[in-house]
C-alpha cells in the first residue's frame, strides 16, 4: 500500500477500457490496480495520489461535483487538502472507493465519519456506502459502552469543526450521560433486589473505571460531559470523584504560592474556575472532600483566580470546616513580589470562620431537617440547631481546637503583623472554647517570635484570654512569664489564690464558676451536658427555668390565700367558742361595777381610788 505521486499525467483512455470496483474485499498489495492507468491525481496536503475516476465518482459526492463543475472537461488534478484526518484518511476512503476492505476501529471511527460527510459518501451515491458503513459501526460498538465513546469523542477534538458540524460530538456526550444513569439505576436496583446494604461506589479501587477516562479529554468536551451527566442525575458523589480525578491530571502542582509561567498561569486559572464551576451543590454534608476544595482554593490562589471562584471555594470550605484538618487551611499567600508579606492567607481564613460562625438553621440539609423533624413527631428526645450537644455546637468545640492549632502555626510566621494576628484570636465567641491553653499557648508563641511589639499591641492581644478558662498548668506558666504584661499577671495571679483559697476550703462550686466545668452544667431534664453554652441556649434555658418558677409562685400565692383565709375564720372561731374567754370577760363586768360602787361610799378616798381604777384599767388592757 504506497502513496503514488505522478508529476506528469498521462492521457485519459477512461474510454478505452472501463473499471469496476469489484463489491467483494479485494486483497491485493497494490493499488489502484496497475494495468489502468491514472487518469486523476488528488492531492492531500503534501501527498499526492494517482487514482481513477470512475471508482471515486461513483462513491464520492464531492468529487463528482468538482469534476463537473470544473471548466476543464479533461481535468486531471484535484486538491482536496481539507479531508479530515489528512493523506492516511483519504487513503481509507479511496480504498473504499475501490472495493478494498478496510478496518473501522475505535481509533479512526472518527476520522472515517468525518471524512465521509466530507467526500460526501452516502447512500446517495452508492449503496451501502462509507457513511452508513461508519455509522453502523457506531451505533452497535462505540454509542453503547462508555469508555469506547470516551475514546472516540477525544479524537474527535482534533476533528473541530466537522465533526460538531455532522453532530457526532452531542451524540456521543448524550450516550455516555444516558449510559451513566443507566449504569447507576441498574447498579441500585441489583442492591434492591438481593437487599444489599448500599456501598459507595467503588470507584478508586477498578483501574478501568470510565471516569478516569475522561482525564483524556480537553476542558471543553470534559464540560459538557459533565454537564450532560450533572441533568442526567448522575450521583454526587460520583461527580466529585470524576473532578476530583480530572484535576490531579490537568492541574500542576503548586510549588509555592505563585505560577511564573504566564501561560501555564493562565491555562490553570481557566481550569480551576471551570471545575469549580462543575462542583455539586454546596451543603454541610457535601460528597466533595475539604482536603480537595482547600487544594482548588489554593490554586486559585496561586493562579490569580477571580474574586468570585475565591468566594466560592472559601464559602464550601466554611460549610465543612469541623471536617477540616491544619493542612487544610495553611492557604498560602499570593506574594505578589513582596518578599515581606506573611506566609499564610490569614484574610482568606477569616472569611472562612466567619462563614461557619454565621451558619443559621436554614443551612442545614433538607434531609437534616427532616430527620429531626421525624424524630420529634415519634417523642424522640431532638437537639435544636445550637442547642448543648447538638452538631453545631459540637462542631464549635473541633473548629476551636483547629483555629488553636492554626494560630500556634501562624505565630511563628514573624512577618504576621499583631493586627491580623490579633483579629484571628478574636473570631471565636467566648462559649466556644472551654480551656484556653491553646489559645494562650499560640499568644505566647507569637509574642516569643515578636518581640519589638508595641505595649498597647501587646496588651490588647493578650486581653483576648481569658484567665478563668486556663488550666492550673496554664496560670502557674503564665505567672512567671515575663512576656505577658503586668496587668494580666496580676489577673492571672489573682484567679490563682481564688482557686487555691476554694481548694483550701473545699468549696467546688466557686471553683466551677470561675474556671468552668469540663462537662458543663448540669442542667435537669437537659437531655445532655454541653462544655460550652452559647448566648442563645443560655436564653432558652432562662425562659425554660422562668415559666417553670411562675407556675411555682402563682401555685405558692393561691395556697397562701387558702392559708390565710382559714387562719382568720379559726382565730374567729376561737375568740367565740372559748370558756375562759367567756369567764374573764364577765369578771372585768363585774369588776367595773364594784368600782363604781365604792366610788360612790368613799367620796374621801377619791385619790386613791382613781389610782386603784387606773390600775384597773391598764391591767385590763394588758390582759386582753
Amino acid at each position: 500500500m504506497g502513496v503514488i505521486t505522478v508529476s506528469e499525467l498521462k492521457p485519459s483512455i477512461s474510454g478505452k477500457r472501463s473499471f469496476r470496483p469489484s463489491s467483494s474485499a479485494r486483497h491485493i498489495t497494490e493499488w489502484p490496480i496497475s494495468d489502468v492507468s491514472s487518469d486523476l491525481t488528488i492531492e492531500v496536503g503534501s501527498a499526492s495520489f494517482a487514482l481513477h475516476k470512475f471508482p471515486l465518482v461513483s462513491r464520492s459526492g464531492r468529487i463528482r461535483k468538482l469534476l463537473m463543475e470544473s471548466k476543464d472537461s479533461k481535468i486531471s488534478r484535484l486538491n482536496l487538502s481539507g479531508v479530515p484526518g489528512g493523506p492516511h484518511t483519504f487513503e481509507q476512503a479511496a480504498k473504499f472507493c475501490y472495493g478494498v476492505n478496510i478496518d473501522i476501529s475505535l481509533s479512526n471511527i472518527a476520522t472515517l465519519r468525518c471524512a465521509a460527510h466530507f467526500l460526501e459518501m452516502n447512500e446517495e451515491y452508492s449503496e451501502k456506502n462509507l457513511e452508513s458503513r461508519t455509522e453502523a459501526y457506531l451505533k452497535d460498538t462505540i454509542l453503547p459502552s462508555i469508555p469506547n465513546s470516551i475514546t472516540v469523542l477525544h479524537h474527535c477534538q482534533n476533528l473541530i469543526p466537522i465533526s460538531e458540524d455532522i453532530n457526532l460530538v452531542n451524540r456521543i456526550i448524550n450516550g455516555i450521560a444516558n449510559n451513566a444513569c443507566k449504569e447507576q439505576l441498574t447498579s441500585g436496583l441489583s442492591k434492591l433486589e438481593h437487599n444489599f446494604p448500599p456501598k459507595p461506589v467503588e470507584t478508586e479501587i477498578n483501574s478501568d473505571w470510565w471516569g478516569k477516562s475522561l482525564a483524556l479529554l480537553n476542558l471543553d468536551f470534559f464540560q459538557r460531559v459533565l454537564s450532560a451527566v450533572k441533568t442526567k442525575g448522575l450521583r454526587q458523589d460520583i461527580i466529585s470523584r470524576i473532578l476530583i480525578n480530572y484535576a490531579q491530571n490537568a492541574l500542576v502542582p503548586v510549588k509555592g504560592s505563585t505560577i511564573s509561567d504566564l501561560d501555564m498561569q493562565k491555562k490553570q486559572r481557566v481550569t480551576v474556575e471551570t471545575i469549580v464551576s462543575l462542583l455539586p451543590t454546596q451543603s454541610r454534608k457535601s460528597s466533595v472532600p475539604i482536603a480537595f476544595l482547600s487544594s482548588l482554593l489554593k490554586s486559585t490562589i496561586a493562579a490569580g483566580g477571580s474574586t468570585s471562584c475565591r468566594c466560592d471555594l472559601e464559602r464550601r470550605i466554611g460549610l465543612q470546616l469541623d471536617q477540616a484538618i491544619l493542612e487544610d487551611i495553611l492557604i498560602p499567600v499570593n506574594p505578589h513580589g513582596n518578599n515581606h508579606s506573611p506566609l499564610y492567607d490569614t484574610d482568606s481564613v477569616v472569611r472562612i470562620f466567619s462563614m461557619f460562625l454565621n451558619l443559621d438553621e436554614d443551612d442545614v440539609d433538607d434531609d437534616e431537617e427532616d430527620n429531626r423533624r421525624m424524630r420529634n413527631d415519634e417523642g424522640e428526645m431532638v437537639y435544636d440547631f445550637d442547642s448543648p450537644g447538638s452538631p453545631k455546637q459540637s462542631s464549635i468545640i473541633k473548629v476551636s481546637k483547629l483555629l488553636d492549632n492554626y494560630l500556634a502555626e501562624v505565630a511563628l510566621d514573624s512577618n504576621l503583623s499583631p493586627s491580623k494576628f490579633t483579629a484571628l484570636s478574636e473570631l471565636l465567641p467566648d462559649h466556644a472554647r472551654v480551656v484556653q491553653d491553646g489559645l494562650y499557648r499560640a499568644v505566647d508563641i507569637f509574642l516569643k517570635v515578636h518581640p519589638n511589639m508595641k505595649d498597647s499591641e501587646r496588651y490588647r492581644l493578650c486581653k483576648t484570654i481569658d484567665c478563668q478558662k486556663l488550666t492550673q498548668e496554664a496560670c502557674s506558666h503564665a505567672a512567671q512569664n515575663e512576656r505577658l504584661p503586668v496587668q494580666m499577671a496580676v489577673q492571672v495571679l489573682y484567679f490563682e489564690q481564688i482557686r487555691l483559697r476554694n481548694a483550701m476550703n473545699g468549696v467546688g462550686g466557686h471553683n466551677q464558676f470561675f474556671f468552668g466545668s469540663i462537662n458543663g452544667p448540669n442542667r435537669a431534664g437537659s437531655g445532655a451536658g454541653s462544655g460550652c453554652i452559647s448566648p442563645r441556649d443560655n436564653y432558652a434555658s432562662v425562659r425554660r427555668e422562668n415559666r417553670e418558677l411562675k407556675l411555682e409562685v402563682a401555685r405558692m400565692r393561691m395556697r397562701l390565700t387558702d392559708l390565710e383565709k382559714d387562719h382568720v375564720t379559726m382565730k374567729q372561731d376561737l375568740v367565740r367558742s372559748h370558756p375562759a374567754n367567756r369567764l374573764f370577760k364577765s369578771f372585768t363586768k363585774k369588776l367595773s361595777k364594784l368600782n363604781l360602787l365604792f366610788r360612790f361610799k368613799d367620796g374621801g378616798s377619791k385619790a386613791n381610788s382613781d389610782s386603784k381604777l387606773l390600775f384597773q384599767k391598764r391591767r385590763r388592757h394588758s390582759v386582753s
